[in-house]
């Protein structure tokens, strides 16, 4: 098997794949969406939820605190609260722009101009929250905006309610450097009677955003969650039209993905939690509620849950939740992904530049794959030296095609040759390739990181196309030093336009996955220099 051949035809269905996702997403037909009674919009045009009846439900207090929306400022967040509900309705990440070179932070959740992107936590049953149509809770709030002041480890934000004899405060617990607020429930039953309570927490997001994928970026928004029995399971705004999500776990997590940032409720780890979805009115609904909780009769109760918001940053997850780290998604070669990520930020520790860290990274992986690089390049130089002789065979048995496959096989184990040897390192190598790619492509570490000179933002296209241009360049190279058995016409203009071919296509990959492919391609003509000098030293190849 031609080994070059092999390369471009596992390159072209892993092009095929991107493009096939991404004619997924913006084709595929959608499904009907489900009408469901579990949904309705409140005044503030969010998605609410209602008990299907347990316990006894009153009528909240009239409220008497007037809505506004406050604001909580601190060195990695600034986000707005509106009193009605104590939902997130707007979240700003001070410390990421929207574009390179931009002074506008990115806005990660908002509602505006028809689009709606919230957090939402309340209480079912007996809480404020307990029917359908009769509106959600207005807190008192002391003051209409928070700063966390210089020195300072903590700003604390509490809302408060009454509500037939159900003293509540939902306090908010922002700390300084992290994106994750703890988000708490301090009850207190003031009456002669038990009360129930069961928390929820859930994301809100208009599906249509208007926004779509690169051809050559198939980023993924949508939500995910996490059970006791399966860490990180994605369910996409079409799984909610279809489905809705219903599931049971100890723990577990909701969350809405998308490219480099994240949102999550994480609820208490040891409680037993319904994972949900639903759709209503163009906006997809995930989140968790909580079980019921009793509240004796002059007893305190409080419930704690985490809110996360941010960038994707692996460590920072992991340490909130088992498997949110996952929501950096580095598809079915995660495995690998994390390993090589793990690598690739302690070489950027010591060299301080992400290009030279994705250059060093390069010259180590190819180095531990030199072995089988050296088996890939003597197994190609030893099947063109056959050449001649597989031209004799196929000349005698043109007209007998049975007994050319024995005939072949024969030669190939007198003359000790694989013809697998140049493919089989090849698929080996194969994924190491796959798993950078979405290294590249998901981590927020390289988002607008500089290397040098023209490429000043490594998750982003070459603006120049230079990297693709030297790329091609390599290619074309690389399949002139090649051993090549094609003989056909056809194929031969086919491999002779394949360099041009994966220039297009590189034109829309990051610029950081095709430094790393061109610098792999210049290691792989060194070494494939050496490996056949050093063959024709011993007479194993002869120069075409």
């Amino acid at each position: 098997m031609d080994s070059q051949r092999s390369l471009l035809v596992i390159a072209l269905a892993f092009v095929s794949l991107l493009l096939w996702q991404a004619w997924q997403t913006d084709h595929a037909p959608k499904p009907v969406t489900p009408v469901t009674e579990q949904s309705t919009t409140s005044s503030a045009g969010s998605a609410d939820l209602q008990l299907s009846s347990s316990g006894t439900s009153a009528q909240p207090e009239a409220p008497v605190a007037t809505q506004q929306v406050i604001t909580v400022s601190t060195d990695v967040l600034k986000v707005q609260i509106d009193t009605r509900g104590g939902d997130i309705v707007d979240l700003t990440l001070p410390a990421f722009t929207l574009t390179k070179g931009s002074d506008q932070p990115y806005q990660l959740m908002r509602k505006l101009n028809g689009f709606e992107y919230v957090a939402q936590s309340g209480l079912l049953a007996d809480g404020p929250d307990d029917k359908r149509n009769s509106g959600r809770p207005v807190y008192s709030v002391a003051q209409n905006s928070y700063q966390l002041a210089e020195g300072e480890q903590q700003v604390v934000v509490p809302l408060t309610f009454s509500h037939n004899g159900l003293e509540i405060e939902k306090r908010y617990t922002f700390t300084a450097g992290k994106y994750d607020v703890r988000v708490e429930y301090l009850l207190k039953n003031t009456t002669a009677g038990t009360k129930l309570v069961q928390p929820y927490q859930h994301l809100v997001q208009t599906i249509d955003n208007g926004e779509g994928s690169n051809m050559m970026m198939p980023i993924y928004r949508g939500a995910a969650f996490s059970t006791s029995e399966k860490r990180y399971e994605k369910y996409d705004f079409e799984d909610m039209q279809d489905t809705n999500l219903a599931k049971s776990t100890k723990g577990g997590w909701v969350a809405m993905l998308e490219h480099y940032f994240v949102a999550a409720w994480v609820p208490e780890k040891t409680a037993d939690n319904q994972l949900y979805s639903l759709v209503s009115g163009g906006n997809g609904v995930v989140g968790v509620r909580g079980p019921e909780l009793t509240i004796a009769a002059g007893e305190s109760l409080t419930i704690t849950s985490t809110f996360y918001a941010g960038p994707k940053n692996q460590d920072n997850l992991a340490a909130i939740a088992n498997g949110l780290d996952l929501t950096v998604d580095y598809g079915f070669l995660w495995f690998i992904s994390q390993s090589l990520f793990w690598l690739l930020t302690k070489i950027q520790l010591v060299v301080g530049n992400w290009g030279v860290a994705i250059i060093m990274i390069t010259l180590i992986v190819k180095g531990l794959m030199y072995p089988l690089t050296k088996v890939q390049y003597e197994s190609m130089a030893k099947m063109r030296n056959l050449k001649p002789k597989i031209d004799e065979l196929q000349a005698r048995y043109k007209d007998d095609r049975s007994k050319m496959g024995p005939a072949m096989m024969e030669l190939y184990r007198k003359e000790k040759v694989n013809p697998m040897g140049g493919c089989l390192p090849m698929l080996v190598q194969m994924p190491i390739f796959l798993a950078l790619y979405w290294v590249f492509v998901e981590s927020v570490e390289l988002r607008q990181a500089p290397f040098m000179l023209w490429i000043q933002d490594l998750s982003t296209q070459d603006p120049y196309y230079v990297l693709p241009v030297l790329f091609g360049i390599s290619m074309f190279v690389m399949q002139k030093l090649t051993p090549m058995t094609v003989t056909d016409p056809m194929q031969q203009k086919i491999m002779l336009w394949m360099p041009v071919v994966f220039s297009v296509f590189f034109l829309w990959f990051p610029s950081g996955l095709v430094l790393y492919w061109l610098v792999s391609n210049l290691i792989s003509l060194a070494q494939m220099l050496y490996i056949y000098r050093g063959m024709e030293k011993k007479g194993l190849y002869t120069k075409a």
